[in-house]
């Protein structure tokens, strides 16, 4: 995906950019929807950048699954003793935010730049939910606790089995078109709860915005996750974030898309599995065609000897397929 600021400028806004920190607390959640209607927390500028605090679980069902007590946050615990129920939902996500950047408006595009992603607890946990792919063969609500080794970045599943940990956030997105409150559970154009684990620290999302100032979100933070998300949670954790908001005025999206490194990513959303792998697949040859100037034909090819498309997740009830772009195969980016 093209960047359309030159380096040198980028550089330069960097070091101009200002700094700022948002804490979760009653004041700054959103508990279980992304909103049009939702009033700023915080008001930023292009450019500027912001360490946002997340938290997850639920203290009750955490400390009944054994942990200990001394583990869970005071600001997790101060969420469900001072949110009340009227204010909860109609999703469970805990969502710090919203975030407005100054001047976005429906028609940009949302550039998120994770710079940073740190670990806050030193545990996650993985609960069975009754959206689960298999839930009818599992008995729903069992959570797993799975201590974290910060220093090694990895997760003791068992005895002799250490998971490696890549921290993302499952749910990053902005404002959708609906004017009502729209639960966080299913990702969509807004983006939101994607559950895509290659949006690690050091890559971008790209999110088209629905409403002014963008109001972006983010949590349900996962230390690492299979791609599919088969019982419905990945390791569950809560995280700490720092993110670069950068306003596209003369960039226009339909659907997020993403960048890594080493690849473009392409995104298919839908409550059927095959039509999310079809708009998944229309969406990679769109930017073939556009981005990188292929012929449709061309394009049609490229994405099958060379793009891998995966399932992203089976049970937010709407599915998502990406689709996994190489860099290394376009040769060096101009400069």
């Amino acid at each position: 995906m093209r960047r359309l600021v030159a380096s040198t400028l980028l550089a330069a806004s960097t070091l101009l950019a200002a700094q700022y920190q948002l804490k979760v607390s009653p004041e700054t959640l959103a508990w279980g929807y992304y909103w049009a209607g939702a009033k700023p927390v915080l008001v930023v500028r292009s450019g500027d950048v912001v360490t946002i605090q997340t938290v997850s679980g639920n203290p009750q069902t955490l400390e009944s699954a054994g942990l200990p007590a001394d583990q869970i946050q005071p600001e997790l615990r101060r969420l469900y003793a001072e949110v009340p129920p009227e204010k909860r939902g109609p999703g469970g996500h805990l969502l710090t935010g919203p975030v407005a950047i100054e001047g976005a408006m429906p028609g940009d595009v949302l550039e998120v730049r994770i710079r940073t992603i740190r670990l806050d607890v030193p545990y996650a946990y993985n609960t069975a939910g009754r959206n689960g792919f298999l839930a009818d063969l599992f008995p729903q609500g069992k959570t797993k606790i799975i201590p974290l080794d910060g220093k090694r970045m990895v997760g003791h599943f068992s005895p002799g089995i250490d998971l490696p940990l890549k921290p993302f956030f499952g749910s990053m997105g902005v404002a959708p078109p609906d004017s009502a409150k729209v639960n966080s559970a299913p990702p969509g154009v807004h983006a939101g709860n994607l559950d895509n684990k290659e949006l690690v620290a050091g890559t971008t999302l790209f999110i088209p915005v629905h409403a002014p100032g963008a109001l972006f979100e983010v949590g349900d933070g996962h230390a690492g996750m299979g791609n599919g998300e088969v019982d419905i949670t990945a390791m569950e954790t809560s995280l700490t974030g720092v993110f670069q908001f950068v306003l596209h005025h003369d960039m226009h999206l339909n659907w997020p898309r993403a960048e890594t490194p080493d690849y473009y990513i392409t995104m298919g959303l839908d409550a059927d599995l095959t039509k999310a792998a079809r708009l998944c697949a229309l969406e990679t040859l769109d930017f073939l065609m556009t981005e990188k100037k292929f012929s449709r034909d061309d394009a049609y090819a490229f994405t099958s000897v060379a793009v891998d498309l995966a399932i992203t997740q089976l049970v937010d009830g709407t599915k998502g397929v990406h689709a996994m772009i190489p860099k290394n195969l376009f040769g060096p980016r101009p400069e």
